[in-house]
């Protein structure tokens, strides 16, 4: 086994593949890549192991590439005669499986939803050629789950005396210009100058403790992607070099090269005392109405019983137990969404209720997660939103994406967006979503309400 481990963060724009694109559209990108491949052919590895946010993504499951082998071809970008042919490391595919599950990581081959190559992959193999891959996807899982996993790849690979080369696929922010396909925010220019800079400093630590939100915002996809990465390099020495780095469409694409030798201390015990200590200062609130969903979704998640209401005390707000409102409860872990649920209009007798009722309901009957278990509940964040009661509206002027949340309404179908969310940045927005979430087609007939929000966290 080699003492050097090498691994590359690439971009994936179809556009530097000529048939594609004329191939010369990005060319620092392109540039980068021929070096790129002129250290991966210095390696001569046995098997390259790329890591795609285009591919099977599960929210609480890494996917590994299962069977002998795969194709893909470019006809999704007008170029369906540049084909590709790989085969999978299956021995070493099946250990990382082994690996990561022995470590508490959920990861393996199953759920194989789309058998063929995505661009993500497709893009570093044309220039690569590589007879042999191991394709990974990403998950819904925390950033250092995303860690962990690395971790657990390069353990698998030293096991089986693999000589290896890790790509981590992806995309910077998408939101560097106005007149880019995905507009322009300010958070996309600082996330892809934060995420340089730490490149450049070899700085895994400052790397994982970026705020969800600028990650958000930005609408990047190759972060998580950099976090497996960063795992795969623990505990080596790592030097890291900026290669390239360009936008010329809006899209941020960054080339770098990771080596790393000699044993250092590992990141993990730093990383995780540190989440637990920033964990513990979210959850130390001195707010009742937070306070009372956490109290509310514990003695749930840990006994399975509904607790009882407050009693009136010095602590507890009048307007909790006399007043009535609809209201949210959302639940979060590291930063992305586990749970919400909540009620437009008052459905009990009192605001302390309908918290304690959706609180619940947000960590059990969110059908887009599954129930929280007990485990998790270190690792969770919380908001309450207190709901002022609905008004008609006749115009999306009359709307403030930030001030107003907004209400569909099409007959017995309902969609509603809360206000100031990451990510949603204009009424157009807002109201496109609302519309998603109630299952109603832009072109029917609708009304519109807003309401405002109080917002505890």
């Amino acid at each position: 086994m080699k003492k050097t481990r090498k691994a590359f963060l690439v971009p994936h724009p179809p556009l530097i593949v000529p048939g594609v694109g004329k191939g010369d559209e990005i060319p620092a990108t392109r540039d980068a890549y021929i070096r790129v491949v002129e250290e991966v052919i210095g390696e001569n590895p046995e098997t390259v192991i790329i890591i795609s946010p285009h591919g099977v993504c599960y929210a609480d499951y890494f996917h590994i590439s299962p069977g002998p082998s795969a194709t893909g071809d470019f006809g999704a970008f007008h170029a369906p005669n540049i084909r590709f042919f790989v085969r999978y490391d299956e021995a070493l595919a099946s250990r990382i499986g082994e690996t990561a599950e022995k470590a508490g990581v959920h990861a393996g081959k199953l759920g194989e939803r789309d058998a063929g190559l995505d661009h993500g992959v497709m893009v570093p193999l044309y220039f690569l050629q590589s007879p042999r891959i191991i394709r990974v996807g990403l998950s819904g899982l925390p950033l250092i789950d995303h860690y962990r996993f690395g971790m657990c790849i390069r353990e698998a690979a030293d096991a089986l005396g693999r000589d290896v080369v890790l790509l981590a696929s992806g995309d910077m922010s998408h939101k560097l210009k106005t007149d880019g396909p995905y507009g322009f925010a300010k958070e996309g220019v600082e996330h892809d100058a934060f995420v340089k800079e730490c490149i450049e400093r070899s700085d895994f630590k400052s790397l994982l403790a970026v705020d969800p939100a600028l990650r958000e915002r930005a609408a990047e996809c190759g972060f998580r992607s950099l976090v497996i990465l960063a795992g795969y390099m623990d505990a080596l020495q790592t030097r890291s070099r900026v290669l390239s780095y360009e936008c010329p469409f809006g899209v941020g694409y960054l080339t770098a090269a990771f080596s790393g030798d000699n044993a250092a201390p590992s990141l993990l015990p730093a990383l995780l005392d540190e989440r637990k200590a920033r964990l513990a200062r979210k959850r130390d609130t001195n707010d009742p109405y937070v306070r009372l969903a956490i109290n509310a979704i514990e003695c749930f998640v840990k006994t399975g019983k509904i607790m009882a209401p407050p009693a009136p005390s010095k602590g507890i707000p009048a307007e909790m137990l006399e007043k009535r409102a609809g209201v949210f409860v959302s639940v979060k872990k590291d930063g992305a969404l586990r749970g919400c649920i909540g009620t437009i209009a008052p459905v009990r007798k009192n605001i302390a209720l309908e918290i304690i009722e959706n609180g619940v309901s947000a960590v059990s009957r969110d059908p887009r997660f599954p129930p929280v278990e007990e485990e998790e509940l270190e690792s969770l964040t919380y908001s309450v939103d207190i709901l002022s009661p609905p008004e008609s509206i006749n115009d999306p002027g009359a709307l403030d994406v930030v001030k107003y949340g907004v209400i569909v309404n099409c007959g017995n179908r309902r969609g509603l967006l809360l206000p100031n969310l990451d990510g949603v940045e204009s009424v157009e927005d807002q109201i496109s979503i609302a519309l998603r979430k109630g299952g109603i087609q832009p072109y029917e007939p609708y009304t519109l309400e807003r309401f405002e929000v109080t917002r505890h966290t």
